[in-house]
C-alpha cells in the first residue's frame, strides 16, 4: 500500500483513538452524580457519535481529494479518460462505490462513471453542497436525494487548476450501505432511536433502516429549531414524554439526534454507563478494523484493475475505438499496435474511413449513418481495413451507439481480425464447389449453374465420357490415372468458350454448358473440337496413352427442367457409345495402355 494511505489510515484510527478516549473519561467522570453524570454521560456520547459522523464525512471529502491529487484530468465534457479513470475510482472506493462524476461550477455534468441513478441538475439536495463550496470551504456536503428508490449523498470538493477551482470533483455514497450507517446499526437498541438527519430533517443513518430517507420526528425538528440546548424535551400526540440529545453543527448543515423516552433515560444511569463504555470500545475495534480492511481492500482492488486493465487492453486480440459522429478516432486502445501495426496513439484524431478499402468505403460510411440516425443501435459489419505495412486485411466490425451517453458521448466500436477465417470459408466454399482431382466445378456447382441458366435460355448440354480410360488405370495404375484426368480437364478447358461451364461429374465423366446455344451446329462443332482434342495421344509417366471421347448432346430449351436435360444428355451419349460396339477409341486405348 502506499505511503499516503498509510497515512490516511492512521490518522483516522488516531482520530478514533481520540474521539473514543474523550468519551471514556466523559462517561467516567459522569459517573460522580446521578443524573447530573448520567445526562453529561449522555451529551458526551452524543458528541462523541456526533464527531464521527463529522470525521467520517471528512474522511470521505479526503479521499476524493487524494484522488484529485493522484490523477490528471481532462475536464472535458464527456471526456472517455476521466470517465474511466471515474469508473476505476468508484469500483476500488468502499465509500463512494455508487459513483462519481466531474460537474461544472453551476452544476452541470462534465462526465460520469454513472450513466443513468444521478440525481438531477435541479435537484434542491445539491444547493448545499454548492453554497458550502461557493463560500470557500474546501468540502461540500448535500441533503439526501433519492433516485429510483435509492437514498444517496453528495460529497464534493473542487478540482483547482491554476490555483482556482475549475470544477468540482462529486463522490456519490449509497446511504444504506455507508460505513456511517453501519456504525450507526452497531448502536441498535430497543429503547432509544439513534438518527443522523440533513439539513432537511430526512435521515441519512439511523439503527433503524426503515427510517432512511424518510423525515425525522416533527416534534423533534421543531424543539431542535426553537432552541439551542443539546438536550430537547417534548411530548409525542401520543402525550409520551420524550428526550433527544442532539449535535447541530455537522458538515452540510447535518445533526445527530439519539431519541428515547423519559422514563427510560432517567432509569438506568451506572448501567447505561458500562453499556457506553463496551459500545465505544466496539466502535473504536470496528473503526480501526474497518479501515484497515478498507486500506487492504483499496490497495488489492487497485491491483486487480491495473492487472485487468494489462491483461484486456495490451494484449487484447480486439481492438476497442470511440469514434465522434464525423467518424473521426476519439480513442484507440493499446492492442491496435499489435493488430493493425500503427505506432499507439497515430490513428487518434484520423477517420476511420481512411483505412477502409476504397471498394468498401461508400458502404461503411452508408451504415455508419444508419447507426447514427438511431439512438442505441448495434451494427455488426466486415471490410476489409488497411494495416501499417498497408495491406489489406479483412475485420468484422460490431458498432454501438453511445452518442446519447454523456459519459461516452460517441461510437464505441470492437473490431477482430478475421482474416484467417474468411479465407478458410473462402477456401471450404471453394471446396464444396470443385473437384478437388482437377480443380474443375464438381456436380452439385453444374447442376446449380444449368439450373440458373436455363431460367432465362436455352442452355446446350454436352455429356463427355473417356474412352480407353480404365486400361490406362489397370496398366499403369490410379495415380497415372489422376494424372490423365488433370490433363484432359486441361485439353477440355481450352476448348470452351469464356462463359461456358466446363464440370467433372464423375470418374472419367464431364460435363459442357454451352448457355445461349440454340443450333445444333454450334453444339456439334464443339463436340467435334472435343473427340478431336481427347484424340490426341497424352503423355503420362514416360508412356504415351491414346484414349478417345463419346459425347451426348442435349439442346435444352429456356425453362426446361434441369435434371431431365442432363439426363437427356447422358442417354444421348450412351448412344453413341453403344452405337460403337467394340469402339475402336476403346481398342486403341487398350492397345497404347499394354504398350
Amino acid at each position: 500500500m502506499r505511503l499516503r494511505n498509510w497515512i490516511a489510515v492512521v490518522v483516522g484510527v488516531v482520530l478514533l483513538a481520540a474521539a473514543g478516549a474523550i468519551g471514556f473519561w466523559v462517561n467516567h467522570s459522569a459517573l460522580q452524580a446521578a443524573d447530573d453524570v448520567h445526562k453529561a454521560d449522555s451529551r458526551a456520547l452524543a458528541v462523541n457519535n456526533g464527531t464521527l459522523v463529522g470525521q467520517l464525512q471528512l474522511l470521505s471529502a479526503g479521499e476524493l481529494g487524494d484522488f484529485l491529487g493522484q490523477t490528471t484530468l481532462h475536464l472535458g465534457r464527456g471526456n472517455a479518460q476521466d470517465r474511466a479513470a471515474l469508473t476505476a475510482f468508484a469500483s476500488k472506493s468502499g465509500t463512494f462505490s455508487y459513483g462519481a462524476l466531474l460537474v461544472t461550477l453551476d452544476g452541470q455534468v462534465l462526465t460520469s462513471s454513472r450513466s443513468t441513478g444521478v440525481p438531477a441538475a435541479g435537484n434542491t439536495g445539491w444547493q448545499p453542497l454548492f453554497t458550502m463550496l461557493k463560500s470557500g470551504q474546501k468540502a461540500g456536503f448535500s441533503s439526501i436525494m433519492a433516485v429510483d428508490g435509492v437514498y444517496l449523498e453528495a460529497v464534493g470538493v473542487p478540482v483547482v487548476v491554476g490555483g482556482s477551482a475549475a470544477a468540482i470533483m462529486i463522490g456519490l455514497n449509497n446511504v444504506a450501505t455507508t460505513s456511517l450507517q453501519q456504525y450507526t446499526v452497531t448502536l441498535s437498541s430497543s429503547v432509544h432511536l439513534t438518527a443522523v438527519a440533513d439539513s432537511t430533517g430526512t435521515i441519512a443513518a439511523s439503527n433503524q433502516e426503515k427510517l432512511l430517507g424518510t423525515q425525522i420526528d416533527p416534534a423533534v425538528r421543531n424543539a431542535i429549531a426553537n432552541t439551542q440546548d443539546e438536550f430537547v424535551e417534548y411530548t409525542t400526540v401520543a402525550g409520551t414524554p420524550m428526550i433527544a440529545i442532539v449535535v447541530r453543527g455537522l458538515p452540510g448543515g447535518w445533526s445527530y439526534a439519539r431519541i428515547q423516552t423519559k422514563k427510560s433515560f432517567d432509569g438506568a444511569v451506572h448501567t447505561k454507563s458500562q453499556t457506553l463504555n463496551m459500545t465505544l470500545g466496539a466502535m473504536l475495534l470496528i473503526g480501526v478494523l474497518a479501515m484497515g480492511v478498507l486500506g487492504y481492500r483499496t490497495q488489492i482492488q487497485r491491483r486487480r484493475a491495473d492487472e485487468r486493465f494489462q491483461a484486456l487492453f495490451q494484449h487484447a486480440p480486439d481492438m476497442v475505438s470511440v469514434l465522434d459522429g464525423d467518424g473521426n478516432i476519439e480513442y484507440s486502445s493499446p492492442s491496435a499496435a499489435a493488430v493493425l501495426g500503427f505506432s499507439e496513439g497515430v490513428l487518434v484524431g484520423t477517420s476511420v474511413f481512411d483505412i477502409v478499402h476504397p471498394e468498401h468505403r461508400d458502404y461503411m460510411r452508408e451504415q455508419f449513418a444508419l447507426l447514427i440516425a438511431r439512438s442505441d443501435a448495434v451494427l455488426r459489419l466486415q471490410c476489409l481495413v488497411r494495416g501499417g505495412n498497408g495491406q489489406y486485411r479483412w475485420f468484422e466490425f460490431t458498432a454501438s451507439n453511445q452518442m446519447h451517453n454523456p459519459s461516452l458521448h460517441g461510437v464505441v466500436i470492437n473490431a477482430r481480425d478475421i482474416s484467417e477465417n474468411k479465407a478458410a470459408q473462402e477456401q471450404l466454399k471453394h471446396e464444396a464447389g470443385h473437384d478437388a482431382l482437377t480443380g474443375l466445378p464438381n456436380r452439385r456447382r453444374m447442376q446449380d449453374a444449368l439450373g440458373t441458366s436455363l431460367r432465362n435460355q436455352p442452355v446446350a448440354v454436352l455429356f463427355v465420357d473417356l474412352d480407353g480410360f480404365k486400361p490406362v488405370n489397370d496398366v499403369h495404375g490410379h495415380e497415372a490415372g489422376d494424372e490423365l484426368l488433370r490433363q484432359v480437364a486441361g485439353r477440355l478447358s481450352s476448348c470452351v468458350r469464356e462463359w461456358d461451364v466446363l464440370a467433372r461429374v464423375g470418374g472419367d465423366e464431364f460435363v459442357i454448358l454451352m448457355p445461349g446455344v440454340l443450333s445444333s451446329d454450334d453444339a456439334s462443332g464443339m463436340s467435334d473440337r472435343i473427340r478431336h482434342a481427347l484424340a490426341q495421344p497424352f503423355t503420362i509417366g514416360g508412356h504415351q496413352v491414346q484414349i478417345g471421347a463419346s459425347v451426348g448432346v442435349h439442346l435444352a430449351a429456356g425453362a426446361s427442367d434441369p435434371d431431365a436435360a442432363l439426363r437427356a444428355a447422358d442417354h444421348a451419349m450412351y448412344a453413341m457409345k453403344h452405337a460403337r460396339p467394340a469402339s475402336s477409341q476403346e481398342r486403341v486405348g487398350r492397345h497404347r495402355a499394354a504398350d
